[in-house]
């Protein structure tokens, strides 16, 4: 298979879901449990992705410093910090660990 190939049949793909979302009767999105499941979706994929692009180095398992930026957003996180500040705490400990050779 060559990339145009593999290019076309993403690009199918996703046009096949995103019809697949409008086919959907309204009343089966009224149901409580597929609101809520719609509702908690997308933080449990960012949640996913988060920690794959953080924890994963190719087949193995990492802990450098883009772990360290992660507990540093955490933190910040838990002392309710705004997000801005967040995404700061997290880009400076990164960069430091970076710095220090970790």
């Amino acid at each position: 298979m060559n990339t145009w190939t593999a290019i076309g049949l993403t690009v199918l793909g996703c046009y096949a879901v995103k019809l697949a979302g409008l086919l959907v009767p309204a009343g089966a999105m009224e149901r409580p449990l597929v609101r809520r499941l719609a509702a908690l979706l997308p933080v449990a994929l960012l949640a996913a992705l988060t920690a794959q692009q953080t924890f994963a180095d190719g087949h193995a398992l990492a802990l450098d410093a883009r772990a360290a930026g992660l507990g540093a957003a955490a933190l910040a996180l838990v002392l309710r910090a705004p997000f801005l500040l967040v995404v700061a705490a997290a880009v400076v400990v990164t960069a430091g660990v970076r710095a220090l050779g970790g």
